[in-house]
C-alpha cells in the first residue's frame, strides 16, 4: 500500500480491543495502532510497546495524529462516544451494537454526512466462515427457493459475565442486545427486511437480571426465519439450519478466529480462518435431477476484510464494508422484537 497507514485510536483495551481490533490494525499495513483510552489498568504496552495511552476521550480525540477512533465501548456509550469523535473529525468504526435507538443512529448517519467522515459498524461476523458458507449456498441456489431457517448462537454460563455493563439492568444490556446484531445482521443479509417480527425475550438463569434467552421469528411471505440464542445450552443443536424447495442444509458453528485470536494468536498466515474438516456442512439436495447427500466445506473466514475495505473506504473512498444504514436496520429489528416481547404479539415492520 503506497498511501501512509490510517493513525487509529480504541477507545478501550477490553476484550473487544484486545482480541477483535488491535491485532488486525496491528498485522494490517493499512494502519497504524496509534493510540487506546485506557481508563485504569494501562495493558496495552505490554502487547502493543509503541502505542500511546490516554487518560481521557477528550485527550485522545484532541491528538490530530488520529484520523480513526474505534469506539468499542459499553453499547450504551456509543451515541455518545461517536458524535464526540465525528464532531473532532475523526473517521469511526462503531462495535455492535451500532447504537441503543434508531433515532441515534439517524443522527449519527446526518452527522458523520455533514463531517464528511466515514461511519461503519463493525458487523465482523459476516466475515465467519460460516457466514460465508450460508450466503454462496443462498447466492448459487443450492437448497431451491428457501421457505424456512434457524440460527442459533447458544452457550453454556454458569456464572454471570465478569462485564458488569452487559449484566445490569439498563439500555444496551442483556443478549438481544449482545448477540442479537449478529444473527439479525445474517438474517438481513442473507434474506432482505422482514414484513414482520414475533419476539420472545426473557430471562431462564435464576442468576440473570437481564435476558439470557431470545427467540425472533422474522416473517417473510414465504417464508420463516428463526433466530435464538441462550446462555443456558450446554449440548447445542446445529447453529444453522436451511430448508428449501429442493434440499436442506445443517451446519455447526465453526468459525475458527475468536479461539484463535483469545489464545494470542495474530491474524496472518495462510491457515487463518480454515476451519477444521469436522465442521462442514452435511447438504442433501439436488443436482441434474439426483438426490445429493455431500458434505461441504465452508470458505475461509477472514475478519482482516473489513478492515480491507475500510482502509480503502477512507483512503481511496470506495464504500464502508458494512454501512451505518445496515446496522441502523438491525437496530430496528431489535425494536421491533422488544416491542413484540412486551406487548405479546407480532409487530409490523
Amino acid at each position: 500500500m503506497s498511501e501512509s497507514p490510517i493513525q487509529t485510536a480504541l477507545c478501550s483495551f477490553g476484550m473487544s480491543g484486545k482480541v477483535f481490533h488491535a491485532p488486525f490494525i496491528h498485522v494490517n499495513k493499512g494502519y497504524n495502532l496509534y493510540g487506546v483510552w485506557e481508563r485504569s489498568k494501562k495493558t496495552a504496552k505490554d502487547i502493543y510497546p509503541e502505542i500511546k495511552s490516554f487518560d481521557t476521550l477528550e485527550e485522545m480525540l484532541a491528538d490530530e495524529n488520529i484520523e480513526l477512533v474505534i469506539i468499542n465501548t459499553p453499547n450504551a456509550t456509543h451515541f455518545e462516544y461517536s458524535k464526540k469523535a465525528l464532531l473532532a473529525g475523526k473517521h469511526i468504526i462503531v462495535e455492535k451494537p451500532f447504537v441503543i435507538n434508531s433515532e441515534e443512529g439517524t443522527e449519527l448517519i446526518e452527522l458523520a454526512a455533514k463531517q464528511q467522515k466515514k461511519i461503519s459498524v463493525y458487523h465482523n461476523r459476516r466475515y465467519d466462515s460460516d457466514a460465508k458458507l450460508l450466503k454462496k449456498v443462498v447466492n448459487e441456489n443450492l437448497l431451491g427457493e428457501i421457505n424456512e431457517a434457524e440460527l442459533h448462537y447458544d452457550r453454556f454460563k454458569k456464572e454471570l459475565s465478569p462485564k458488569v455493563h452487559k449484566e445490569t439492568p439498563g439500555p444496551g444490556a442483556g443478549l438481544l442486545l449482545d448477540l442479537g446484531p449478529h444473527l439479525i445482521d445474517e438474517a438481513l443479509q442473507l434474506f432482505g427486511k422482514p414484513e414482520a417480527v414475533f419476539a420472545d425475550d426473557i430471562a431462564i438463569r435464576p442468576i440473570s437480571k437481564v435476558d439470557d434467552y431470545f427467540e425472533v421469528l422474522l416473517y417473510y411471505p414465504r417464508k420463516r426465519v428463526r433466530l435464538k440464542a441462550s446462555n443456558a445450552v450446554r449440548e447445542a443443536i446445529p447453529a444453522f439450519v436451511m430448508h428449501g424447495s429442493i434440499g436442506s442444509l445443517i451446519k455447526s458453528r465453526g468459525d475458527v478466529q475468536e479461539n484463535a485470536l483469545i489464545a494470542g494468536k495474530m491474524p496472518e498466515g495462510d491457515n487463518w480462518g480454515i476451519e477444521p474438516e469436522t465442521e462442514k456442512g452435511f447438504l442433501h439436495t439436488e443436482r441434474n435431477n439426483e438426490v445429493v447427500k455431500e458434505y461441504i466445506a465452508a470458505p475461509k473466514g477472514n475478519y482482516m476484510e473489513y478492515f480491507d475495505q475500510m482502509y480503502k473506504a477512507i483512503r481511496f473512498n470506495d464504500p464502508v464494508p458494512v454501512t451505518a444504514e445496515d446496522a441502523l436496520e438491525v437496530i430496528k429489528v431489535i425494536e421491533a422484537a422488544l416491542k413484540s416481547n412486551t406487548e405479546k404479539r407480532v409487530i409490523d415492520y
